[in-house]
């Protein structure tokens, strides 16, 4: 064995990625080839690089070799990781054949429960959970656990938990599903499974503890796979996920410099080769660009999303209405909630309380909130109990109930407080505001107003700040500072960056920071409605 092949299987074990690769390409060049285990290892080294043709190549050229030298177990074990590398790199039409290549190899085997026997079944299994056919996976992963437990393979009990955890949340056994998917990445945090198995599981457990609104394993997840993924130099592949999923927990709280860097990190990565975070770094972007009110550039990330093949909802049909587009946000959100399965419904059904109360559709928003409360019926959370009260205190105010709506604000209010949620707090505020305008509390309804316009300006939620302004009648010139005022004042007379730059004695590029300042505050987007709002306010 050469000294570069030992320094690859060491970068290996200790997931030094990019070392790795270099010294399987200079052991390849002394050795003249590589032999089956290390084209192996080498094809998941490219695999987490982000080069999936070159880790394909790899483990096609490891299971020829085991074919030649009558290896079936390593045949089969390289059948079965060639369909889960397809399947995870979106491409399941390729992943089929592997698949009954692998079955094949599998009854050729004298023992029935050898591990590379096994591995050729996984697959199989998770085609059928990805297809939405659950009650097949979930025969073939009991199946699998059986064995599992016979043989002591923590490898396949892990990917067994891993998936019946995933398919009970999907048709809606949210509890009994999240045990089981903690079961499993407790066998990943001891280190018994193969080094792309935690991947796999991360990107698909932190959709599930969203799908769920289980923010407590949400954050536990998120800072685990940010844990798992900061101890691998070279990483590219999953890379942007962490990023992405770290800028919804930021958002979330309120932290959106944070968000904006992750989001632009998952950005980045997906750019630098990370394929498997198409669809989540650009919604995760689309997010935050459609609470800043940045709805042009918010739409091209949606659509990004979308092209993955992922429905981006509830994030676009969010963003025609924010547009004041209700008609279209209610076709798309309607359309999405009859495809979704039980657990995608869920995320969904808030949207589609605030959409159709916006529309005017009571009995269609009150439909919904009946669905979102039967959920809680099964699987309860703070963060479910908040959006669920929340959705009540929307659906009861068009309901002309304003008590009822008050009560119901006032709990939502306080558990998002206690989430440490400010954005939503905020909306909460927009809303009590309403209800008090309707109780004729008018004094009430100013001080509401007052406390989530401070929250939002400070976010800088320019979409919030504008539904702000319709609800309470009010455009502060408040949220400028005197500078910004001044630069106001300037762009309103005709004259250019240049020239205010001179006149206030700054650099061209302070100007264009507070002009972009300018229009972020005040819901804005061009020089000419500056310019107009300046008049309506006297400013000038």
């Amino acid at each position: 064995m050469t000294e570069a092949l030992e320094r690859a299987r060491t970068a290996v074990r200790e997931r030094r990625w990019q070392e790795a690769s270099d010294a399987f390409a200079a052991a390849a060049r002394n050795d003249g080839g590589l032999a089956a285990p290390d084209l192996e290892l080498r094809a998941t080294t490219m695999f987490l690089r982000g080069h999936v043709d070159s880790a394909t190549t790899d483990l096609i050229a490891a299971h020829e070799a085991y074919l030649a030298g009558d290896d079936i177990t390593g045949a089969a074990r390289t059948a079965g990781w060639l369909s889960i590398q397809m399947l995870e790199a979106g491409d399941p039409a390729l992943s089929a054949p592997w698949i009954a290549r692998g079955l094949r190899l599998a009854d050729r085997l004298a023992d029935a429960e050898a591990v590379g026997g096994l591995v050729a079944l996984m697959p199989a299994a998770f085609s059928a959970l990805f297809v939405g056919d659950i009650v097949d996976a979930t025969r073939r992963f009991e199946e699998i656990a059986a064995i599992a437990a016979r043989t002591g393979d923590s490898e396949l009990a892990a990917q067994a938990a891993f998936a019946r955890g995933k398919g009970l949340s999907t048709i809606g056994s949210t509890a009994e599903g999240l045990a089981l998917i903690d079961e499993a990445l407790a066998i990943v945090a001891a280190g018994e499974v193969s080094p792309l198995t935690p991947f796999m599981f991360y990107r698909v457990v932190l959709d599930v503890a969203h799908e769920g609104f289980d923010l407590d394993r949400a954050e536990r997840w998120t800072a685990d796979f940010d844990t798992w993924c900061r101890g691998q130099t070279g990483l590219v592949a999953y890379s942007g996920q962490r990023h992405a999923y770290r800028a919804q927990l930021f958002l979330l709280h309120g932290e959106w410099a944070e968000a904006s860097l992750s989001a632009t990190l998952a950005e980045e990565r997906l750019r630098a080769g990370d394929f498997t975070s198409g669809y989540v770094a650009n919604y995760q972007l689309g997010e935050l660009q459609r609470h800043r009110g940045e709805f042009r550039a918010a739409g091209e990330h949606y659509r990004s999303a979308g092209a993955t093949g992922w429905d981006p909802q509830p994030g676009l049909a969010l963003l025609r209405l924010a547009e004041r587009d209700v008609t279209a946000a209610q076709a798309m959100i309607r359309h999405s909630v009859v495809a979704a399965n039980e657990a995608v419904r869920r995320r969904l059904l808030p949207a589609a309380i605030e959409i159709e109360t916006a529309a005017g559709d009571v009995v269609a928003a009150r439909k919904a909130l009946i669905s979102l409360r039967e959920s809680r019926q099964v699987w309860t959370t703070p963060l479910l109990a908040a959006v669920t009260a929340f959705g009540e205190a929307q659906v009861l105010f068009a309901e002309d109930d304003a008590e009822g709506a008050l009560e119901a604000v006032t709990t939502a209010a306080t558990a998002w407080s206690i989430l440490d949620a400010p954005y939503e707090v905020a909306r909460c505020g927009i809303l009590r505001g309403r209800i008090l305008q309707r109780l004729a509390d008018d004094a009430g309804a100013a001080v509401a107003f007052g406390a989530a316009r401070v929250v939002l300006r400070e976010l800088g939620a320019r979409a919030a700040l504008a539904d702000l302004d319709l609800a309470s009648g009010v455009r502060e010139v408040g949220a400028l500072t005197l500078r910004e005022v001044e630069v106001l004042r300037l762009v309103s007379t005709g004259r250019t960056n240049r020239g205010i730059a001179t006149a206030l004695s700054l650099s061209e590029k302070t100007v264009a920071r507070h002009l972009s300042n300018i229009y972020l505050k005040l819901g804005i987007s061009s020089r000419s409605a500056a310019t107009a709002y300046a008049y309506e306010h006297a400013l000038v």
